[in-house]
């Protein structure tokens, strides 16, 4: 399956800004067509709460939390209480509306309830949209690390989010920038890891199927992702030319930093360290909307319940984007490998070959 250059990016993808009222609200996006979103990631900007993650699959009100591997998902009727035409409704829970508190929020399309997927050895439920390359995916465990589970998309994703449900238990991530059989972990600073050495874990194995994912074996079991009779929730998302980049890149210990070349104009970027763990080595987002203008680029760290971070670690330009700090953490470590996930504003150039206006970086 061959996928087309997206011109309008928000058709598929949103960020919105918001502050909390404390009482039952609805967030309407701000652009001039609809998008009913199927992944919301809320995150507050000023308190130290939670990256609050609702998907179609599991249901409005029911949160996962990307800073915590703590215990089953949390359904919380009060948080979010509906996908809407173009947005979402918010009920009084402090962490997605507390009363006077900044918030962001980023949103996916994906295919509403989903269909059922036989194309592995599991069974799944999916939510795939083909055009954006994005699916969710929910399964239940067999145990089995040889077993495969269908993703929907029709070509082989970059990156897979997976976490069990109803145990406390690790968020894995594979990333097609990653080495063979290495996983990252999403709630936690540390360096990417070979799953093959990992006692009681296991992974999300290499990425190479246009219909399915599968798994790596830990040292005793593959529970962290395949647990007999466990329930899992995964986000998967494959590389489409103009709106979306998954790859890495290599720091070089300067506030003049690394290039990365996307082909569009950015509107969101995660980047998490790969090569190096520990303190510091967060997984930060930053969006064209906080502020979302060079050099001002605020944070967030997914990982972490922290407010709103202002190092203006990174430029957005018109064609990728550009590491403006020395910092090991985000980007700037001197022979650091990290990966990314990217998603456009707009691209370099649209389908009809005609570039779009922006600033750029790099070419000539």
């Amino acid at each position: 399956m061959a996928y087309t250059i997206i011109d309008r990016s928000s058709n598929y993808f949103r960020t919105k800004l918001y502050t909390g009222t404390g009482s039952a609200t609805s967030i309407t996006f701000d652009e001039s067509t609809n998008m009913q979103p199927d992944f919301v990631w809320i995150k507050s900007r000023s308190n130290a709460y939670n990256n609050m993650l609702f998907d179609v699959l599991r249901g409005a009100g029911t949160s996962l939390f990307s800073n915590s591997t703590t215990g089953d998902e949390v359904n919380s009727p009060t948080s979010t209480t509906s996908f809407d035409s173009n947005g979402f409704s918010l009920g009084t829970n402090i962490q997605v509306n507390n009363s006077g508190s900044t918030f962001v929020n980023w949103s996916w399309k994906a295919n509403g309830a989903g269909v059922s997927n036989t194309s592995g050895t599991i069974s799944s439920t999916v939510s795939a949209n083909t055009t954006s390359g994005f699916s969710i995916i929910s399964y239940t465990g067999n145990g089995s690390s040889s077993a495969t589970v269908g993703h929907g998309l029709g070509v082989v994703p970059k990156m897979v989010i997976c976490k069990e449900r109803n145990n406390s238990d690790l968020w894995q991530v594979r990333h097609e920038g990653l080495s063979s059989n290495y996983n990252l972990w999403l709630h936690a600073t540390d360096r990417a890891y070979n799953m093959t050495n990992e006692v009681n874990n296991g992974g999300i194995a290499n990425l190479n199927s246009s219909s399915t994912f599968g798994f790596v074996q830990g040292v005793q079991d593959v529970n962290s992702v395949n647990q007999s009779s466990s329930t899992y929730i995964a986000y998967c998302f494959a590389e489409v030319k103009g709106f979306s980049k998954f790859s890495s890149f290599v720091g070089n210990g300067s506030t003049d930093g690394a290039f990365v070349y996307t082909g569009f104009k950015p509107a969101f970027v995660m980047i998490k360290a790969s090569s190096v763990g520990g303190t510091g080595y967060n997984w930060g987002v930053w969006d064209n909307k906080r502020l979302g203008y060079n050099a001002d680029n605020n944070d967030l760290r997914i990982n972490l319940t922290n407010a709103e971070a202002t190092d203006d670690s990174i430029d957005l330009l018109s064609n990728g984007f550009k590491i403006r700090t020395d910092s090991g953490g985000f980007g700037g470590g001197s022979g650091t490998t990290y990966i990314y996930m990217c998603f456009a504003e707009s691209p370099f150039v649209s389908s009809k070959s005609i570039p779009t206006t922006a600033r750029w970086f790099g070419l000539s």
